[in-house]
């Protein structure tokens, strides 16, 4: 199963994203397999040793317990962490919304249930209906990607190169006050893409998929697009301050080593608001 997936979003945009090959995701699957498999030989041990229950409850009991390992465990996981298991972690994949964007608990609980029920286990032939499916699927997904409207995809494959983002000169001050702790790298991951082809898009869909990111970090950082600045200003601040901070965390975990010819980045120390200066689109 191959490479390069050009996903897209709701705006028909097009975002360069590398798609999970069947092979590495049958080997996340089987770690994943193997984690569940422990799980329940635990969780079988602790209810039946020394119990005395009639076979039918027996029965109740073991189909419980086996619905809470194989549904509960992808779906806390995959919600907790953005679309991620520990198999998926293992092997460098993650799960994303058809539009490049974060899986939440929805995408989640309906991939695991399609995974319980038709992909992986009641009807499912131990996996055999995921492998036929992902085969046919140009993207790889399995029935459970198709319902959730979700992809897996490699995030360890290299991504097409983008150019350092600058940090609008007018926004820098005012991005310092930005709480970014929740952004997801997905969604950082789309922005770069988007404005590395800022000037390949058709400006419509450039206003659209421009207007949509906006909306979408905003739901995370809770501080909306100041008055008069252009999305891609607005998502070019966004994604310069994270590198920033990013690098200001590197530098100090080895603060505690004398560097007399390395200084901190430098930094805006007063907050403020974005200036009336006109903005100059990305090149």
């Amino acid at each position: 199963m191959s490479c390069v997936s050009d996903l897209v979003t709701g705006e028909a945009v097009e975002l360069d994203l590398r798609h999970a090959r069947l092979a590495s995701r049958g080997l996340a699957f089987a770690i994943d397999v193997l984690l569940q498999f422990l799980a329940l030989v635990v969780l079988y041990a602790i209810v039946f040793t020394g119990a005395d229950v009639d076979t039918s409850l027996q029965l109740t009991i073991v189909f419980v317990i086996a619905v809470f390992v194989l549904v509960g465990y992808p779906v806390t996981a995959e919600s907790l962490t953005r679309g991620r298991t520990v198999g998926k972690l293992a092997l460098g994949l993650r799960v994303v919304r058809d539009d490049g964007g974060p899986v939440r608990f929805r995408h989640a609980l309906v991939r695991g249930l399609a995974g319980f029920f038709v992909d992986f286990w009641a009807l499912g032939l131990g996996g055999f209906v995921a492998v036929i499916v992902s085969l046919f699927s140009r993207t790889g997904k399995r029935v459970g990607d198709f319902l959730a409207g979700t992809v897996v995809i490699n995030v360890r494959s290299p991504q097409p190169q983008v150019g350092e983002i600058a940090m609008p000169p007018q926004l820098a001050e005012w991005a310092t006050q930005l709480d970014l702790s929740r952004v997801p790298d997905g969604l950082a991951l789309a922005i770069r893409q988007y404005l590395g082809r800022f000037h390949t898009l058709a400006p419509e869909s450039r206003a659209i998929l421009g207007a949509r990111l906006v909306t979408e970090v905003t739901d995370y950082t809770g501080t909306p697009c100041p008055p008069g600045v252009p999305p891609w200003a607005y998502l070019s601040a966004i994604v310069a301050e994270r590198r920033n901070r990013e690098a200001a965390k590197v530098w100090m975990s080895t603060a505690a080593v004398p560097h007399h010819d390395v200084q901190p980045p430098q930094r805006p120390t007063t907050p403020g608001s974005p200036g009336d200066a006109p903005f100059t689109p990305p090149s």
